[in-house]
C-alpha cells in the first residue's frame, strides 16, 4: 500500500515523537523510506534564521536519523535540500513517487505568511500524495 514513505525531518520535538509511527508503518507495509530535511535559505536581509539554516546542522541530524532507524532494521535513504521548506518537501515527494509522507504535526517553521500558515499546513494543501501528521 505504501511502498515509498517520505519522513520530513527537523530538530523538533513533534519530528522525533513521529519516528515511532514511521518506524511501525515502514516494517508493516516493507516500504521504502526516505528521509529529508531541508536547510532553509536565508531571509531577504542575509539571515538564515535558525538551526535548521546551517547545512551542517542538517547533515548531522540526517545522520542521526538514518542511525536511529538502521537499529530498527530499517534501511533509510537521506536526502538533503536548500528551499523553502513546505515547497521542498513535496517537489522531493512528487520527485520519489512518494505514496505517504509523515511529519509532526507542528515542526520548527512557519510559513512567511504568518503563525496561522505551519509548515505542516502548506504541506497538506500541496502535497501529491496523502499525508499522515502525527500529533
Amino acid at each position: 500500500m505504501f511502498k515509498t514513505v517520505l519522513f520530513p525531518i527537523d530538530q523538533s520535538r513533534e519530528a522525533r515523537e513521529a519516528a515511532d509511527v514511521v518506524t511501525n508503518i515502514v516494517q508493516k507495509y516493507e516500504s521504502r523510506l526516505v528521509l529529508l530535511s531541508v536547510v532553509e535559505e536565508p531571509s531577504p536581509n542575509g539571515d538564515a534564521g535558525d538551526i535548521m539554516g546551517s547545512p551542517e546542522v542538517v547533515a548531522k541530524l540526517l545522520e542521526n536519523a538514518q542511525a536511529l532507524f538502521s537499529q530498527q532494521g530499517i534501511t533509510a535513504e537521506v536526502i538533503e535540500r536548500q528551499g523553502k521548506p513546505a515547497f521542498t518537501i513535496c517537489d522531493v515527494a512528487d520527485e520519489i513517487g512518494a505514496d505517504l509522507i509523515i511529519m509532526g504535526f507542528r515542526g520548527l517553521g512557519l510559513t512567511d505568511e504568518g503563525a496561522n500558515d505551519s509548515v505542516t499546513t502548506r504541506v497538506i494543501n500541496l502535497s501529491p500524495c496523502p499525508v499522515l501528521i502525527v500529533p
